[in-house]
């Protein structure tokens, strides 16, 4: 089975597996969408959620976290994990929003990409669910998978990325992040499935016996 096949296959298992996708990180606007998804490095998406839920109903504008400070940053989201440096880059981001853009969250990599801990991924993920256009951002569960299923080389996430936009076609980009991060955590797990047992895996590679080693980002 060459990739264009195996892109067939898993896009088929995963519309029936996940006919409507849910959005992993609750968010009010496209800045606190932004925001949670800088929360969400080295740190779960029920975490985030649990932590923002209190947070935007009250803080949702970057001229909020601009009046709050650093130090009052911190102590939100403190049960967040390296929550000093995520404080430390919520604030200055919030000043470049609110002097640079006039508050608004700006719609092209380059300008994303160069706010404090914005990288490609949250870039992407922004580009994506908050803006709509065709992107692939690539977690580590991604990465895992594409690697599981053959579809790419697994040198880094950037590699990954590129392949995945080679095999699948631009429409179903943002629809298949979602599902593959959901179908990653619930059926092809990094410790349960090993490349051999979950669905996916088996159409990709139906005669594969031995666990498949997969090479971290």
């Amino acid at each position: 089975m060459n990739n264009k096949e195996k892109s067939k296959n898993i896009i088929k298992i995963l519309n029936h597996t996940y006919p409507k996708v849910p959005i992993p990180l609750n968010y009010k606007n496209t800045f606190t969408l932004l925001i949670s998804v800088l929360l969400s490095a080295q740190c779960t998406d029920i975490n985030v959620n649990n932590v923002t839920k209190k947070i935007y109903p009250k803080y949702n504008q970057p001229k909020h976290f601009v009046k709050l400070g650093r130090k009052k940053i911190e102590k939100l989201i403190r049960k967040i994990g390296i929550f000093r440096i995520k404080a430390k880059s919520i604030f200055y981001l919030s000043k470049i929003l609110v002097k640079k853009y006039k508050g608004k969250v700006p719609k092209t990599y380059e300008e994303l990409e160069q706010l404090p801990g914005v990288g490609h991924k949250t870039a992407s993920v922004v580009m994506s669910q908050g803006f709509g256009y065709p992107a692939f951002p690539v977690d580590t569960h991604i990465h895992r998978l594409a690697q599981r299923w053959g579809l790419t080389n697994g040198k880094n996430v950037i590699q990954t990325e590129q392949d995945l936009k080679a095999v699948f076609p631009k429409k179903y980009w943002n629809r298949l992040h979602l599902q593959i991060i959901w179908y990653g955590r619930e059926y092809c797990k990094a410790r349960e499935c090993y490349g051999i047992t979950c669905k996916i895996c088996k159409s990709c590679y139906p005669n594969r016996k031995k666990p498949i080693k997969t090479k971290k980002a």
